[in-house]
């Protein structure tokens, strides 16, 4: 024992401690939940077993039976939508703000800083403050759609099953889009000026040196943000809650609400996992393609 916390305190064995700590962490408050919502969507669990973990083993049973219900394509179908909706959307509304303080012109650094307002705030308050923007009868956006003459009536976005899935992707949208600002500004920020001054000496044009020069060189940045992009819309809770409830009729029903609804309204806790697994293939999915993205900046 004393030659192990000598080792610790001079040095030789530091290395592994910082390892074994978040490690253990990591295990306990995620390895284990995760394997345990594996094990879970084997079986068959209701609020009267949950307090149990020997219960009766189902095999692939939660997981047949989720794809032969009536309302799965059509939430699966609006998860997708929501996922490339959200993403495109914060991408290039991201890209255009990076570019834009790109300029530097004076009060770019204030005027950034407000855009990041929306990334600090809670779900629950984004939430809230789009169920007043999308209001059918006295929203803000539809008071500046007629003001604009795009349209003479009133839209029920949170009640309309034709819009209220992208009432809650606009929300999103904004909710994400100072991050991916953020991160594209720091790609930006990367690539050496020289590489413009050439380009712009031997004639290229605007769009020439961004599509020659710019996409390249943020290529890697461009995958990381996608990946994490797809991580944070799958883990997308709050906005649902609060605006659409996953209504009406499940037109804005996704995956992962789907799954707290079968776990906590319906008390299927093996159908709610084994939606959770699905969902956990596709992350790590992201994850994988987020880890390649950077291989290159982490070996420099």
């Amino acid at each position: 024992m004393k030659r192990m916390f000598s080792s610790i305190t001079d040095g030789r064995g530091f290395d592994l401690v910082l390892v074994a700590v978040p490690f253990t962490f990591l295990l306990a408050l995620s390895g284990l939940p995760l394997l345990y919502n594996i094990l879970m969507s084997f079986q068959e669990v209701d609020m009267f077993s949950l307090g149990s973990v020997i219960r009766p083993f189902v095999g692939f049973k939660n997981y047949v039976d989720l794809f032969t219900q009536p309302e799965t394509m059509s939430i699966l179908r609006n998860t997708i939508v929501f996922v490339v909706g959200s993403i495109t959307g914060q991408f290039l509304v991201g890209f255009a703000l990076a570019l834009f303080f790109w300029i530097n012109f004076p009060g770019a650094s204030w005027l950034r800083g407000l855009f990041l307002v929306s990334w600090v705030m809670p779900g629950l308050v984004v939430g809230a403050i789009w169920n007043w923007i999308l209001s059918g009868d006295f929203g803000v956006l539809n008071f500046l759609l007629q003001q604009t003459g795009l349209m003479n009536g009133n839209i029920f976005w949170r009640s309309d099953p034709n819009f209220s899935l992208w009432a809650v992707i606009l929300a999103n949208i904004w909710l994400g889009t100072s991050f991916n600002m953020i991160l594209l500004a720091t790609g930006l920020a990367a690539i050496p000026a020289d590489l413009y001054e050439a380009a712009e000496m031997d004639g290229a044009n605007a769009w020439q040196r961004f599509w020659t020069i710019t996409l390249p060189m943020m290529r890697s940045t461009i995958g990381a943000i996608i990946a994490l992009g797809l991580i944070f819309t799958l883990q997308q809770f709050d906005l649902f809650a609060a605006i659409t409830d996953g209504g009406p009729n499940n037109s804005s029903n996704v995956a992962q609400y789907w799954a707290w609804d079968l776990s906590f309204r319906q008390y299927d806790f093996g159908k709610g996992a084994a939606i959770s697994v699905i969902m956990t293939v596709f992350v790590m999915f992201a994850a994988a393609v987020y880890v390649r993205s950077t291989r290159h900046e982490v070996r420099g």
